[in-house]
């Protein structure tokens, strides 16, 4: 045992002077300071780059750079649904624009509008739905399809959400042309009402304590379901009274298909795809039938 003492007193080390000690917690905190110089130099090095870069170019190009990175910025602010509505609100605004050139009025008046007494009556049932000749009938229903797209992309997933807005258009349609034939009133009329209708109602619907307000009288508020109501009981009161301001058939046929499909129409239609996206997938990969779609994400059922 006196051997191991005298071992283990052979291998210790003296106390280190305090200069050394010093020193030694300088050496620890160099790596922190280099890394920090480090950074710093990349950082100035890559503004002396930028700033070389943007000497060479000419105003316009600074401009078209500053306003690119401009849209990025609000691209990337967008919610999933802003972004999925955006699309809708661009060809919308592009008809609009076509309907101001004289040499296709012919045209935009046989296709675009939908009239029961039309010999084109099938397309016009879905491009109706996109087409305005009023710019402030396109803002209205561009706007109120902004404020919903994300509660609805929400809902639905953006997907199901454009099938829901595309099957709302022509089916609000088919209602329009059904009670124009039956009331013998043949007119043309056009627009997105009927659709967005249908996006409204289907949140009111499942949502219906949801609070909202009106954008010129902020202190008046109200439910969802309150207002879903009060839209309803107008578009029927004008429909029987035959008033012509708007296409309140279609109005009345967006909004019951937007409450029948959040109730009924996504247990009837969404959840039963699952046939179809097999088939498409034994399609797609046909050396693989049957086998590797199993292995798919089950979240997309």
């Amino acid at each position: 045992a006196r051997g191991f003492f005298l071992l283990k007193e052979s291998f210790s080390f003296p106390p280190l002077p305090k200069p050394l000690l010093t020193g030694a917690s300088g050496c620890f905190l160099t790596p922190f300071q280099f890394t920090g110089c480090s950074f710093g130099a990349a950082a100035i090095l890559q503004y002396e780059s930028l700033k070389s870069r943007l000497q060479t170019l000419s105003s316009f190009q600074r401009q078209l750079i500053l306003l690119v990175s401009m849209v990025d910025d609000f691209w990337n602010s967008l919610t999933e649904g802003q972004k999925t509505v955006t699309g809708i609100i661009a060809l919308n605004a592009a008809v609009l624009c076509c309907w101001r050139i004289p040499s296709m009025q012919r045209s935009m008046l046989k296709y675009f509008t939908s009239n029961p007494a039309s010999k084109t009556r099938c397309l016009p049932m879905a491009l109706s739905s996109f087409s305005h000749y009023s710019i402030i009938h396109m803002v209205a229903n561009m706007y109120v399809l902004w404020i919903f797209s994300s509660g609805i992309v929400s809902l639905l997933g953006k997907e199901q959400f454009l099938a829901v807005y595309l099957s709302a258009g022509v089916v609000s349609t088919m209602v329009s042309y059904t009670c124009k034939a039956a009331t013998g009133r043949l007119y043309p009329s056009l627009g997105a009402s009927g659709a967005v209708m249908a996006v409204l109602a289907a949140i009111c619907s499942k949502m219906p304590e949801a609070k909202l307000g009106i954008i010129f009288l902020p202190m008046v508020t109200f439910t969802a379901g309150t207002a879903l109501k009060a839209l309803v009981a107008i578009d029927t009161a004008g429909l029987l009274l035959g008033w012509r301001l708007f296409d309140h058939a279609a109005h009345l046929g967006g909004a019951l298909f937007g409450v029948w499909y959040v109730a009924y129409g996504h247990k009837l239609i969404w959840r039963k795809r699952e046939p179809l996206v097999k088939l498409w997938h034994d399609i797609r990969s046909p050396g693989s039938r049957g086998s590797s779609f199993g292995n798919l994400p089950a979240r997309i059922f």
